[in-house]
C-alpha cells in the first residue's frame, strides 16, 4: 500500500520532501493501530491519533495538521474511500507570530562571521527575499546579469517569479558560475553531467539535462543517487548546511534573537516596507499568493509600535 501511496504522489507531482513526510506518518498511523490496514480504521481512530501527537506528543499545530493532511491523502488519493466525516475533522490552529527579523546592523553582523559561499547564500537569501530552497535550486540560466534579475522557479504553490539580483554581489555570483561550469565539464568528462529536470521537461527536452544552464548554481561538492530515479547525479547543496553555520555566526555576533535562513526573508520584507517600497512590490518579490500573508511585515515597522512615544516617557 505504502508503494500505491508514493505512486499515487509522484503522479500528483509532488516534491520529495513531502513524499517523505506523507510515507512517515502513514505508516506511523498504521504502527499506532496495530498494523491494521486504513479500510478497517475510521474517525475514531483518526482523531485519536490526532489528539495523541497533540496532548502525548505535544506537537506543534502545524505538525498535527501535517499528520491530517497525510491521513486525507491516503484515504481520499489512495483508498477513494468517500468518507464525509473527513470534511469535519478541525485542523489544529496554527498561533499568529510577528516574524523574528534582524536590523541592518545585526544581519550585517551575522554576514561578517561568515565566509565564503555560505557567505554569499546568505547575502542572497536577504539581498532577494528568496526562501532557502528556492535559492539551493536556481539554475545557472536563471540568474540574469544583464537586467540584475533572478528568477525564481517554481517556488511555493508552484508559481514562478522575478526578483532583484544585488548588483553587490554580481561578481561573487559570476564566480560560482564558473566553479559550476569547471564542475560540469568534469562530470562529463567522466560520463555524467546530468542534472535533474521535472519529468515533463525531461521528455520534452531529453538534451536538455546535460546543458550548462540547467546545472545547479550552487552544485554539491560531490555526486549522489537521485532518490527516485537511482541515476548518480550532481545535487545542489544541502540547505541544512547553512542552518548550522547560521547558527554558528549568531553565536559569534553576539545576537540573542534567533536566526535561520527565513529569519533574512523576514528582514529582506521589512526593511524594503521600511524604506518606502509599496507592499504589491514586496508582495510580487516574495512571491506572496495574498497581499494579507505579506501585510505581516507592516507589524513590525518602526512606524507602528517601535515609534510610539510611551506615555511613561512624557511624565516630568
Amino acid at each position: 500500500m505504502l508503494d500505491e501511496v508514493r505512486r499515487r504522489i509522484r503522479v500528483k507531482h509532488y516534491s520529495l520532501r513531502t513524499e517523505r513526510v506523507y510515507i512517515a506518518w502513514i505508516r506511523r498511523f498504521i504502527l499506532a493501530n496495530g498494523k491494521r490496514h486504513p479500510r478497517d480504521l475510521g474517525q475514531p481512530e483518526i482523531e485519536a491519533f490526532l489528539s495523541h501527537l497533540a496532548v502525548e506528543g505535544q506537537v506543534s499545530a502545524s505538525t498535527q495538521n501535517q499528520a491530517l493532511s497525510a491521513l486525507l491523502f491516503l484515504y481520499r488519493e489512495v483508498l477513494a474511500m468517500e468518507l464525509p466525516w473527513l470534511d469535519g475533522i478541525v485542523r489544529a490552529k496554527r498561533p499568529q507570530r510577528v516574524p523574528t527579523v534582524l536590523s541592518k546592523q545585526e544581519v550585517a553582523a551575522v554576514l561578517a562571521h561568515l565566509d565564503g559561499r555560505m557567505w554569499l547564500i546568505a547575502s542572497l537569501l536577504y539581498g532577494t527575499g528568496m526562501r532557502v530552497l528556492e535559492c539551493m535550486r536556481l539554475r545557472v540560466k536563471d540568474v540574469d546579469f544583464s537586467r540584475n534579475e533572478i528568477t525564481v522557479r517554481e517556488g511555493k504553490g508552484a508559481k514562478d517569479r522575478r526578483t532583484v539580483l544585488p548588483q553587490s554581489l554580481a561578481s561573487a555570483l559570476e564566480r560560482e558560475v564558473v566553479r559550476a561550469r569547471a564542475l560540469h565539464d568534469d562530470d562529463l568528462r567522466q560520463g555524467f553531467g546530468e542534472a535533474y529536470l521535472p519529468a515533463a521537461l525531461a521528455r520534452k527536452y531529453p538534451q536538455a539535462a546535460r546543458d550548462f544552464g540547467w546545472q545547479y548554481l550552487f552544485p554539491a561538492a560531490r555526486r549522489s543517487l537521485d532518490p527516485k530515479s537511482g541515476q548518480e547525479r550532481r545535487h545542489h547543496v544541502d540547505p541544512e548546511s547553512l542552518g548550522r553555520v547560521l547558527r554558528r555566526a549568531r553565536l559569534r555576533a553576539d545576537i540573542a534573537k534567533p536566526v535561520t535562513a527565513h529569519t533574512f526573508r523576514h528582514s529582506f520584507a521589512t526593511h524594503l516596507l521600511e524604506r518606502g517600497y509599496d507592499i504589491r512590490t514586496v508582495q510580487e518579490l516574495l512571491g506572496h499568493k495574498d497581499v494579507a500573508t505579506t501585510q505581516i511585515y507592516t507589524h513590525v515597522l518602526n512606524r507602528g509600535a517601535g515609534g510610539v512615544l510611551s506615555p511613561l516617557d512624557g511624565l516630568g
